[in-house]
């Protein structure tokens, strides 16, 4: 029997979960699996884990490479695979041991292009399950991925994981599908809006089998290393592939990216106002002041505004209008309620 489904794990120093990541594949009830370990110049013991794994199980595969970054390891782990189906995993997580089998089974003997999942996010010892808004444990076809699926890429950041989907291999190979291997963040939304771009049809189904532990020095919460704010200008400000303008209009194209760049506003205020960081509080504070009085902020507040004003509860609300008053000390004093809030009530 061939294989259903290839893993492909980037690893980068990651021997302190890394254990864990590996029994976690290897447990999988869906045993028609291959796991390719693209070791991205590891330094730490990440590769004589890997290897001590492989000695027991030849569906382990292992490349060592000199540290070129996620995106060329995936895109190497891509011209390897062999499954009828491709899913990726980060070596700081894990999943449950029936994942693949679900995700597996909900294909349809290959009928359906591409699967999605919840997924639960532990950040700050918090557990957050992340869900979408889709017709469940339906096949949906192009309609609804032009409809759909592809506006929301423009409008939001939660669906761009690469992790907690298997897309076709024969879409990807068909089409020449990559990662992008230039940029700095965001590579994984890029990818899913080039799959989604070709795929025929999809189906989500209300499963959480992918466990992502966001840990010291990752992307998306390194403050020192990653200038959030200039990626989200970027992002907003650069034109989207022409297959996205045609598909969805300039301007819905340009109403979305204003709903995510304030989304990534809001989250950038409250990320920097409260995480342990090497940066100093004043160089927080300053970071937060120069964002909410750049002129794009201005500019795409009101079609944010216009859109969920009347959905918004008095805590959001609160922080719109901080923003739009430029108060930068209010929406510190608001962030670390929120915060200290949260930490007392569990998150409610």
């Amino acid at each position: 029997m061939g294989t259903k489904i290839t893993v492909i794990i980037p690893v980068y120093n990651a021997e302190k979960y890394l254990s864990q990541c590996i029994q976690s594949l290897l447990n999988q009830s869906l045993q028609d699996c291959e796991f390719i370990f693209i070791n991205d110049g590891s330094t730490d013991n990440s590769q004589k884990l890997i290897e001590e794994f492989k000695a027991t199980d030849q569906r382990i595969k292992l490349i060592n490479q000199e540290n070129l970054g996620v995106s060329i390891a995936r895109n190497i782990g891509l011209e390897l695979a062999t499954g009828e189906y491709v899913g990726f995993v980060d070596a700081d997580d894990y999943i449950e041991s029936d994942m693949y089998e679900q995700l597996y089974k909900a294909t349809k003997n290959g009928e359906c292009d591409v699967i999605i999942t919840d997924f639960e996010s532990e950040i700050d010892g918090q557990k957050v399950i992340t869900t979408y808004p889709f017709p469940v444990n339906q096949t949906l076809n192009r309609t609804f991925i032009e409809g759909e699926l592809l506006p929301h890429f423009v409008k939001s950041e939660n669906l761009n994981s690469a992790c907690n989907k298997i897309y076709s291999n024969k879409r990807i190979i068909e089409n020449k599908i990559r990662f992008p291997e230039k940029l700095a963040l965001g590579e994984d939304g890029m990818f899913n809006m080039l799959f989604f771009n070709v795929a025929r049809n999809m189906k989500y189904i209300n499963y959480t089998g992918y466990h992502y532990r966001e840990v010291k020095g990752s992307a998306t919460r390194n403050l020192v290393r990653y200038d959030y704010f200039s990626r989200a200008l970027e992002v907003y400000t650069k034109d989207l592939p022409s297959f996205l303008i045609a598909t969805i209009g300039r301007e819905k194209v340009q109403q979305l990216k204003a709903i995510k760049f304030i989304h990534s506003v809001l989250s950038y205020i409250y990320i920097y106002f409260t995480a342990n960081d090497n940066l100093r509080f004043k160089e927080r504070f300053n970071y937060v002041k120069v964002m909410i009085h750049h002129p794009k902020v201005k500019e795409a507040l009101p079609i944010y505004y216009n859109e969920y004003l009347s959905g918004l509860g008095r805590y959001e609300r609160f922080l719109l209008e901080m923003i739009k008053r430029k108060a930068t000390f209010a929406l510190y004093c608001a962030t670390t309620y929120s915060k200290l809030r949260n930490r007392r009530f569990g998150g409610s």
